[in-house]
């Protein structure tokens, strides 16, 4: 599973960094950026799907 941010999308509301830190980092200017390639590691399917769920500009995306 891998997740991305369109970034002509978001609008730096944070949420997806605060309900998953361990997939999703802010860059400098308080945009989310995934962390390590967009790479979900094994068990943390499901805070990806928690972030696409509650991003308000539906920037996140996850492919199988």
């Amino acid at each position: 599973m891998k997740v991305s941010i369109d970034m002509s999308r978001c609008q730096g509301h944070g949420r997806c960094y605060d309900l998953a830190p361990d997939l999703f980092d802010e860059d400098d200017e308080g945009y989310g950026q995934v962390r390590g390639g967009g790479e979900v590691p094994a068990g943390s399917e499901p805070n990806a799907q928690l972030a696409e769920a509650n991003c308000p500009e539906h920037a996140i995306t996850i492919e199988a």
